[in-house]
């Protein structure tokens, strides 16, 4: 078996397509199957953790669960797990093998005959995981080619709203700081990718269904941009022309049996008319399921899709009531900046006011408009700042970025982030707010001086902590009307650091410090060190209200850390007992303490 390779992402155009090698095969191979055992380690499914206990062999360290018969490889790792794996190998029963799909099996054999099921998906998602890196290790360079020549050689030049639909399709390539198998689309091949998935970066057009007006619960008050189109643009001529009727896009990959049902869940069947003619060049942003409008790129469309991603419970559906809680949410938000002023202008938020739907999950679109930043200024998602940046050298787009704004320095790149984005949650904890703002949903804005802006977007799923809410804006009950969730209020802290630290902690911060070492910008220590400076100097700065941040953060042995194969794929909510897929949890070593360490096994949570 090859040594493992870090996996690289590439785009891809509908261009030739060059014969993979053996040892790129391999490669992807290796590298998933070091991901998949990594987050089965971390999560400690079947006890692979907890149950097991470390033999050194001639070759190095190796996590032993005797009562399974099963044996990993295992490395230090710190980063959400006291261990990773090592090599892609399991020894079964004293059999070693490299093959993932044996390794699997035989894993769900160990399982409960209630849980095969999710095992069974869960080695397909591992299938098209595969499938789909291979081909993003085919065509990178082509793409990344492609990109160049839209946007310039230097994606720290890639400025206004079109160019940050160029860092989506990079970060598109890179895999997820937890979820192993992030890169596969349930039900999606190839073609599908190709001309719908952000790192190909392609520009489709919209399917439109008209409805009887009065069919769309609607929400916002400000009128629809003038590029929507009425049945008569849709080339429809319907009964009582175009006053009598309202338009809902669809993505093209929803139209087929799901959005008949849809119709036929809804009484619609029989009354709505699909428009036979596309309309609406369009360019999927990060999320896939939010477009662009290819014109007008200030303008997102979120809408429904039938597939699903960061496992087979978390599909890319719409249900009506996120509508709901994301404008709630937002609005939240603006509430607590309209009472911090030292935010004005350096915290951005996307207007997600603008929202409609039929009653069913894939009758439904948001609207949402991107805040003017400033002239020149260049946008891009957290996820992308560790993406390959177009060209040879090997350079990350916060190369380019820290050599424009910083000069040249990563580190004071990270500082700058890290300054801003840690002083505003924890202000917003202050209040008893936690976002749910991870990396894909998290923008850092510069301009031509340097000077760091956030951009924010999508504010479904907060956990509000009741009693300091009411403490501090005196809004309550009217606030709890707003959403639709009732999980999002708590009458605790827990919700609110758990979803801090996997959040801005793990996914935006963390993620970072480690991928930057990783990659050789800095040292580790020396990144985590001033993550927690920057994390304590906020705490202080927020005060007594920020203490259990302190306690759950900064001195706690051990930090929560997202279940997300096991909530999403591997088992059921009965069997998980997971309320929220996304909010559901193990636990890992603190790399925060100021005192390094951790001991050889991990407790249960």
């Amino acid at each position: 078996m090859s040594a493992p390779a870090a996996p690289t992402g590439s785009p891809v155009t509908a261009a030739g397509r060059p014969a993979r090698s053996a040892r790129s095969a391999r490669s992807a191979a290796d590298a998933l199957a070091l991901r998949v055992l990594s987050a089965l380690l971390r999560e400690d499914v079947l006890g692979l953790r907890t149950r097991a206990a470390v033999e050194q062999r001639a070759d190095g360290a190796w996590l032993v669960a005797a009562g399974l018969g099963i044996a990993v490889p295992v490395a230090a790792d710190g980063f959400q797990s006291e261990y990773a794996a090592r090599l892609p190998l399991v020894d079964l029963d004293g059999r070693p093998t490299g093959d993932l799909d044996t390794v699997l099996a035989a894993l769900a054999e160990r399982a409960d005959a209630e849980d095969r099921p999710g095992w069974a998906a869960f080695a397909e998602e591992c299938r098209q995981t595969l499938a789909t890196m291979e081909l993003h290790d085919r065509v990178r360079d082509e793409v990344h080619s492609a990109l160049a020549d839209l946007y310039g050689a230097d994606p720290a030049h890639w400025s206004g709203p079109s160019a940050t639909l160029g860092h989506d399709a990079l970060a598109a390539f890179l895999d997820h700081p937890v979820y192993p198998t992030a890169r596969g689309r349930a039900g999606l091949g190839e073609p599908e990718l190709r001309s719908y998935a952000p790192e190909f970066h392609p520009v489709f057009e919209l399917r439109w269904l008209a409805l009887p007006a009065g069919t769309l619960t609607r929400h916002g008050e400000r009128p629809l941009p003038p590029w929507w189109p009425t049945p008569g643009r849709l080339s429809l001529d319907l009964p009582g022309g175009d006053p009598a009727w309202e338009t809902l896009p669809v993505h093209p990959l929803t139209v087929g049996p799901a959005l008949d049902e849809a119709l036929r869940a809804t009484g619609l069947d029989e009354r709505a008319v699909l428009a036979e003619r596309p309309h609406l060049p369009v360019v999927p942003t990060l999320s896939m399921r939010t477009v662009a409008v290819a014109e007008d790129p200030v303008h997102h469309l979120k809408l429904p899709l039938v597939t699903a991603t960061l496992g087979r419970l978390n599909r890319r559906t719409i249900k009506p009531g996120t509508l709901r809680d994301g404008a709630a949410g937002q609005r939240l938000v603006e509430a607590v900046l309209a009472r911090e002023p030292r935010f004005a202008g350096r915290i951005l938020h996307a207007d997600e006011q603008t929202w409609a739907h039929a009653g069913h999950e894939l009758l439904a679109v948001l609207l949402r408009r991107q805040p003017a930043g400033p002239p020149g200024s260049v946008t891009v998602p957290l996820a992308a700042l560790l993406a390959p940046a177009p060209g040879a050298g090997g350079r990350l787009v916060v190369d380019h970025l820290a050599a424009r704004f910083y000069g040249g320095d990563v580190v004071a790149l990270y500082d700058a982030l890290l300054e801003l984005l840690l002083d505003w949650q924890t202000t917003l904890f202050g209040y008893g707010v936690a976002l749910e703002s991870h990396q894909q949903n998290t923008s850092l804005v510069l301009d031509e001086h340097g000077d760091p802006r956030l951009l924010f977007k999508d504010d479904d799923g907060p956990r509000v902590h009741t009693g300091r809410l009411a403490e501090s804006l005196g809004e309550l009950t009217s606030v709890r009307e707003a959403f639709d969730d009732a999980r999002t209020f708590a009458d605790d802290d827990r919700p609110l650091t758990d979803l801090f630290a996997t959040i801005t902690g793990h996914l935006c911060t963390g993620a970072l410090a480690f991928g930057l070492a990783a990659h050789g910008r800095a040292g580790l220590d020396e990144l985590l060190t001033l993550l927690r400076k920057r994390l304590t100097e906020a705490v202080e700065r927020t005060g007594p209200a920020a203490r259990p941040l302190r306690a759950a953060l900064l001195d706690a042995e051990r930090l929560p850390v997202k279940a997300m194969v096991t909530a999403g794929t591997l088992l059921s909510k009965r069997r998980s007992g997971a309320t929220d897929i996304n909010k559901h949890y193990t636990d890992g070593p603190n790399y925060l303490l100021a005192q390094s360490g951790s001991s050889p096994k991990g407790s249960g949570r």
